[in-house]
């Protein structure tokens, strides 16, 4: 291994073209004397990609889906998440690429000992035993950027042998909150992509207006605070200023509240259990902020976030199974091949034809997660 010079910890963001790597790349303009941008990769945004390179000048660049390498010295192809989580001068890495992609870097990254700053979700939805295990074998650390899981995080700090009763993450309702079910019907695209709240990238808006990303959020949270299914809650919280709550088991409750900005989880994923200065969120304001109003969520009009918490109970292979079944649908969805309705009925269908399936190894999850993909393209004859 090469000898570090830089006293900085280097930081591997992938997805940095995203709203959650550009996010994180303010963050880190901000945070200059503590972190350098040690590698960068994209999907296939090369423009905005090849300004970051020019800002942040990292020692390694990859792009995933541009067929060829646009300059000579870019790593290209999905092998590039992994080189760069693996790299000598990658301390954290920052893991922000949509959707079942994400597993390998993950694992790498943990096996090697590193922290994983984890926006994708879908990484331990899909296989969270074994990313566990990975953690746990390799000395890694994943610490969370969802705001919710962040906040639980921060309400659990100095608390970590409290027993805990329960967990309630909160939900903005997304554009929907109050359409009925006549009205969902008729939901478009322009409509899901509405949302009332969050800047966020097109897939996980529609997840929001579905609720599936809140289904993914209950499994991560298993996952993360090794909580079982009946400690997590779900509440609709329309102003999103309250990002989660964590009650004891003597009824005393912590939350953690917020402006609705990720600059906060972000930065808190790079510098936990510390707090520094320049996060780049405003001062709070309780008055401004209120009244806070919480809501049941409407299982009935949100048939997704059913599915997926039903999927995570299960085991197995179903929450993967749901996480790609959601994600192709969601593909049809955002090229107008699809109806909003259609999302839930597919996840069912989906769900009932391969949840039962085993996936004790990586090979068996990607096998149900390809396996979903395909059965959602067949019923829609794409």
């Amino acid at each position: 291994m090469t000898t570090r010079i830089d006293e900085r910890r280097g930081v591997a963001i992938l997805g940095s073209t995203g709203s959650i790597g550009t996010t994180a790349l303010r963050v880190l303009a901000r945070q200059h004397d503590r972190f350098h941008v040690a590698a960068l990769t994209a999907n296939h945004n090369v423009t905005l990609l090849t300004k970051q390179v020019e800002e942040f000048k990292p020692a390694f660049v990859g792009i995933v889906n541009n067929g060829t390498t646009p300059h000579g010295n870019w790593s290209c192809g999905p092998e590039c998440l992994v080189e760069a989580a693996e790299r000598d001068d990658v301390d954290i890495v920052l893991n922000a690429v949509v959707g079942a992609a994400g597993l390998d870097a993950t694992l790498a990254a943990l096996s090697m000992g590193k922290r994983v700053a984890l926006a994708n979700k879908e990484t331990l939805v899909m296989g969270g035993a074994l990313v566990t295990a990975a953690c746990k074998s390799g000395g890694g650390e994943i610490v969370p950027v969802d705001s919710e899981h962040s906040a639980i995080l921060q309400c659990l700090q100095g608390y970590r042998d409290v027993a805990v009763r329960r967990v309630i993450l909160t939900a903005s309702g997304g554009p929907f909150r109050q359409w009925t079910a006549e009205q969902l019907a008729g939901a478009t695209l322009e409509d899901a992509l509405r949302h009332p709240t969050w800047q966020m990238g097109r897939k996980i808006t529609v997840d929001s207006a579905t609720l599936a990303n809140k289904a993914l959020e209950v499994i991560e949270a298993h996952f993360l605070f090794g909580l079982s299914y009946d400690q997590i809650e779900v509440v609709v919280h329309p102003q999103s200023v309250v990002h989660s709550f964590v009650e004891f088991v003597d009824g005393s409750v912590l939350a953690q509240l917020g402006v609705p900005s990720m600059e906060l989880p972000v930065l808190y994923a790079l510098t936990h259990p510390d707090r520094v200065q320049d996060s780049g969120v405003p001062p709070f304001n309780p008055i401004a902020a209120s009244p806070l109003t919480f809501e049941p969520v409407r299982r009935e009009q949100f048939p997704a976030f059913a599915l997926g918490v039903a999927a995570g109970r299960r085991g197995g292979a179903a929450p993967a199974v749901f996480n790609a079944a959601n994600e192709a649908v969601v593909a049809l969805f955002l090229q107008g091949r699809v109806r909003f309705g259609d999302i839930g009925a597919a996840i069912a269908d989906a769900l009932d034809e391969l949840g039962g399936r085993a996936a004790d190894t990586r090979e068996a999850i990607l096998a149900a997660d390809a396996a979903a993909r395909r059965f959602v393209h067949d019923r829609f004859a794409c």
